[in-house]
């Protein structure tokens, strides 16, 4: 008898929180805790929410509730961090946390799109998107996302979140095209705790257990992503990206030769930038002595790369 009671107040709790009332979620716990405190659901609950009661208190002195809705949604890598000292991961507590988490901050969100200028602020519309994605509602999300992109096009973080979208709707096709492009424009934007679709995850995993720094495994990501065939959806380059593309390419070539210490960044972006070039010869037929040479310039840079990218 006392354990249903204490599982329909956890329940109860569950409820209160995904209705981002974490005060009463905590005193329903306490409750449960009275009842059965042998219960390791009840006790890892507990701690989470008491963990989010005590770093969100901080909010009451933010005035701004664009700061708000974004210092909440900043304390997820935090929150991450503290869930390491535990053994044992609770779906159902995660699952109501993380609509704690979004629902709260799309509330401070959404009243300031109501002003006009803040409906072409990209920095709101990926927030909003991003709080749409977490609570469920993808295509709400991809709305807002999409939105975004118009006003800041060459956004990494926008358009990973907008692959992520697609991904989460079984777009695949589109989802692997955007989620290039992201990761060309710059891998080091990219919030890879913020994405959840299995695709780009699964990359990121792989490459984890490369053994790469953490702070690397992004600007790996497109390198293997191209091997793997991953990232296999590709557009015909304008001219005067291919002019931007051969620029950036000579700029990295140079500080690749003339700064040891960063190599080992530059590294993966330069090869990244080879496959586009590669990928363009190929697609517009130029003189395969263009890709020979490309060819022989990922081997110089990486001959381990080179074997994976040509075998």
């Amino acid at each position: 008898m006392e354990g249903k009671q204490a599982a329909q107040l956890l329940k109860e709790a569950y409820e209160k929180l995904k209705a981002s009332d974490a005060i009463t979620a905590g005193s329903l716990l306490e409750q449960a805790m009275n009842i059965d405190y042998g219960n390791e659901e009840i006790k890892y609950a507990l701690k989470c929410v008491h963990w989010w009661l005590e770093q969100s208190a901080k909010i009451e002195d933010i005035k701004d509730p664009y700061e708000k809705g974004g210092y909440i949604i900043s304390l997820l890598k935090q929150y991450y961090v503290f869930l390491e000292q535990f053994d044992n991961d609770f779906e159902q507590c995660q699952y109501a946390v993380r609509y704690y988490v979004y629902s709260t901050a799309l509330f401070f969100f959404e009243g300031l799109l109501g002003n006009h200028a803040n409906q072409h602020d990209p920095g709101l519309l990926l927030l909003v998107g991003r709080c749409y994605k977490g609570l469920g509602n993808y295509d709400e999300a991809l709305h807002y996302l999409e939105q975004a992109v118009r006003f800041k096009r060459e956004d990494a973080e926008t358009l990973a979140e907008v692959a992520d979208i697609n991904a989460l709707l079984a777009e695949t096709k589109a989802a692997k095209a955007l989620f290039r492009e992201a990761f060309f424009l710059d891998p080091s934007k990219i919030d890879i705790n913020s994405l959840e679709s299995a695709l780009v995850l699964q990359l990121w995993e792989k490459v984890c257990s490369m053994g790469y720094k953490d702070e690397l495994v992004c600007e790996w990501i497109p390198v293997y992503a191209a091997i793997w065939g991953v990232f296999s959806v590709k557009r015909e380059l304008k001219q005067i990206e291919v002019g931007r593309l051969r620029q950036s390419i000579f700029s990295l070539e140079a500080e690749y030769k003339a700064n040891p210490a960063r190599r080992e960044y530059i590294k993966p972006r330069l090869l990244n930038r080879y496959f586009w070039l590669i990928d363009h010869y190929e697609n517009s037929r130029e003189d395969s002595s263009l890709i020979d040479e490309t060819l022989l310039k990922i081997k110089y840079t990486d001959p381990d790369i080179f074997q994976k990218y040509t075998g």
